[in-house]
């Protein structure tokens, strides 16, 4: 199911017990989409032997793409800044647990502030999801940062955590079919104690999905947390994590440096040289030609299996 535009009655999805909010009539216009057969893969380059500094305006000829060690031809190729950047579609996910809710006016204040660094007017989409034992939609992808502000301020904190299955329905329900870029912001302690999905379902339809997990960690005083979970989706899936050590100034920051990856996105598409469509996991590795230089990417993909 796809969850769309307008909704008018709260919907609760059995297998995973997805809750949806009713929502207000949003401003997306329909767009017209085609199914190609190809492999896309979002990257960040960076120095690797100085401040760690994102490096732009490489061009396609200055890297090499390898699917399970095959060089594959990189067909398809953009990078660009600013208002020339592909579009954008992010799901903000914010933990509401009661392990993180006295952090949540961080998050609240945060996290707007990073919607309206990023987004950019009329071009670039957020939907705001909150999760603890259930999971909301607080606000379907909109334009509107009076919306997307309103629902953050509407989120409220809860009980446990559903982390693995917010993050497997960001992928899976959300942003599966949304042109150009597709992210996922996810603030949480990354304890996880009621999900039905495991952690690598969540994966898996990430990097089925070209979707890139940023993820930023939130530890409350009263409770223990690993971050281990958020490393992972982050490293699996070629986006960032960062330890935001639950203070207002430090959560800025990882928005900061969220924002800052999210706007040196490379995009590479090709056409795998491997026709079998079994469902097997796909190694995707990507070389920067020139020395020097460390990229991040997702670690593959799922090959179809509807096609076999």
């Amino acid at each position: 199911m796809k969850i769309h535009g307008a909704i008018a009655l709260l919907i609760l999805l059995t297998g995973a017990g997805f809750a949806v909010l009713p929502q207000q009539s949003d401003d997306k216009k329909p767009l017209v989409r085609a199914q190609v057969d190809v492999v896309n893969v979002l990257c960040t380059v960076r120095d690797r032997n100085g401040k760690g500094n994102y490096i732009e305006g490489l061009k396609k000829e200055e890297f090499d793409i390898y699917e399970d060690g095959v060089r594959q031809n990189i067909q398809f190729f953009s990078y660009a800044k600013g208002e020339e950047a592909d579009p954008l579609s992010v799901v903000l996910l914010i933990d509401v647990s009661g392990s993180v809710k006295d952090k949540l006016a961080f998050e609240r204040k945060a996290s707007m502030e990073f919607l309206e660094g990023t987004l950019r007017k009329n071009k670039d989409l957020a939907s705001v999801v909150e999760f603890h034992e259930e999971i909301r939609l607080m606000q379907d992808f909109t334009y509107d940062l009076d919306r997307l502000a309103a629902a953050i301020d509407d989120t409220r904190a809860g009980g446990g955590t559903k982390l693995y299955d917010a993050l497997f329905l960001a992928a899976d329900e959300l942003l599966r079919n949304e042109v150009g870029r597709r992210v996922a912001v996810v603030v949480s302690d990354g304890d996880d104690t009621l999900s039905e999905y495991p952690k690598k379902e969540a994966i898996r339809v990430a990097q089925e999905q070209d979707v890139v997990i940023y993820g930023i960690g939130v530890r409350s005083a009263r409770f223990d947390a690993d971050f281990g979970a958020l490393k992972d989706f982050a490293k699996d899936t070629g986006g960032l994590f960062v330890n935001s050590e639950s203070r207002l100034d430090r959560i800025r920051e990882a928005f900061g440096h969220i924002n800052q990856a999210i706007k040196n996105q490379y995009s590479l598409g090709y056409i795998s040289t491997n026709k079998a469509r079994d469902g097997a996991f796909r190694k995707v590795e990507i070389r920067a030609k020139r020395s020097g230089l460390n990229v991040t990417h997702r670690k593959g993909y799922y090959a179809d299996r509807s096609k076999s």
